[in-house]
């Protein structure tokens, strides 16, 4: 997509970006949770549905592009919550280098 041509009114999706913590699990290893790092407006673009078998179920993830206003902090293994669903960061890229957006690559998995 074409960022010139982007309107920022399409980012209506609020969305909560969260970042990982890891916290010690009590048995020499660590336990990894969320913590809210703040709400942003964005653009959920859908990409590809990945249909696969898991322990005797289909599962269907579900890869978007999700368009927010370029900040530096992003990067792979944070997410987006939008109400229950999740949204796993893959990677992260500024489409026409000018500062301007970030595409962010999600999978979010549904079964």
């Amino acid at each position: 997509m074409r960022t010139d041509t982007i309107d920022p009114g399409r980012m209506t999706a609020r969305m909560e970006l969260e970042m990982p913590v890891d916290m010690p699990d009590g048995q020499g290893g660590t336990s990894r949770a969320f913590a809210a790092a703040g709400a942003l407006w964005t653009l959920i673009e859908p990409r590809v549905a990945l249909i696969a078998e898991r322990r005797d179920e289909t599962v269907v993830d579900v890869e978007h592009d999700v368009w927010i206003r370029h900040r530096a902090d992003i990067a792979p293994g944070m997410r987006f919550r939008k109400g229950t669903r999740l949204f796993a960061i893959l990677s992260a890229f500024d489409p026409d280098e000018t500062r301007r957006y970030l595409v962010c690559r999600c999978r979010e998995a549904r079964s």
